[in-house]
């Protein structure tokens, strides 16, 4: 997983006169989930549009596979599949009617068909009409018709945006099986921190163009613990204050006390001295923040 399949070097991008993205600088490993977080303007899609040359780039380096896309695209894009934005189908034909559409054009074999609609699950539905799918069926058609010429590096942007709960999780799990049975590297765009959090490996978090953070999930979970606290619920607030104040530095508010998390060993030290000077411990639990309170940090630093 440490081969870069995409590389992207010192990327700015304007319209008209208005700066969209910043100078942006990621590599997604071969065989990762790479989660493209940002709100709704951050410059995500755009970055996906330039990626895929949809977009003409300036001044920077976008690399495939190794090589630059402004002069490989067509040898690029056929090892890519993609999702932008709305899924783009054919609502008056069926759903392998829809794949026969898209085979011709990537001239892959017939039988590629079935193997599509039983990857993302719609091989009973292949013969009713798209318009009759629900929101998630033709979003996993779309992403059917992406994989039909067998892409390495799978593009998704927004992939569970409008789903119902069903189809989130539906959409989840086919990310997670496209990864691990199929060796697809995928890249997804979202505002569902959340949700990114359940799938991917690694993350780049952009805001207002700039990208704010990039590397692995576990990197980021590492963000979240160094935020953590520890609430304690005691019969004696005030005295508990004066015992914490010169080793650990609390805080006093809606009748709990918070002191930073540092470990569990500290935390077991902390209980043992209040037990030891008789102070009665209620509760004690770790607070860590969730990655909508983090991104807001990193954001607004």
């Amino acid at each position: 997983m440490s081969t870069p399949i995409v590389q992207i070097e010192h990327l700015s991008y304007h319209f008209g006169q208005q700066l969209v993205l910043d100078d942006i600088t990621l590599e997604i490993p071969g065989g990762s989930i790479y989660g493209f977080l940002g709100p709704n303007g951050a410059g995500k899609t755009t970055t996906l549009r330039l990626l895929l040359g949809l977009l003409r780039k300036r001044n920077a380096c976008i690399r495939l596979f190794g090589a630059d896309i402004a002069t490989n695209r067509i040898a690029i894009l056929k090892r890519v599949g993609s999702l932008i934005e709305q899924p783009s189908l054919y609502l008056q034909l069926t759903g392998r009617e829809n794949l026969e559409v898209f085979r011709r054009s990537y001239q892959c074999p017939k039988q590629r068909i079935n193997e599509v609609l039983e990857m993302v699950d719609l091989l009973d539905a292949g013969n009713k009409k798209a318009g009759s799918y629900s929101l998630g069926m033709k979003q996993r058609l779309a992403i059917a018709v992406a994989l039909l010429h067998d892409p390495e590096l799978l593009v998704l942007d927004e992939p569970t945006n409008g789903l119902d709960p069903n189809g989130i999780i539906a959409t989840r799990a086919l990310i997670h099986h496209l990864n691990t049975a199929h060796g697809k590297t995928i890249l997804i765009s979202s505002h569902l921190l959340s949700e990114v959090e359940k799938m991917a490996t690694h993350v780049g978090i952009i805001h207002k163009g700039r990208l704010l953070f990039n590397g692995t999930l576990s990197a980021l979970q590492q963000l979240k613990s160094n935020h953590a606290r520890i609430e304690i619920e005691v019969n004696d607030p005030d005295k508990a204050m004066l015992l914490l104040k010169d080793d650990f530095e609390p805080l006093y508010a809606n009748g709990k006390i918070s002191v930073a998390f540092e470990s569990q060993q500290r935390t077991a030290q902390l209980n043992a001295l209040l037990h030891q000077q008789g102070i009665e411990v209620y509760k004690i639990f770790v607070i860590k923040d969730d990655l909508e309170n983090l991104f807001v940090k990193i954001i607004n630093n």
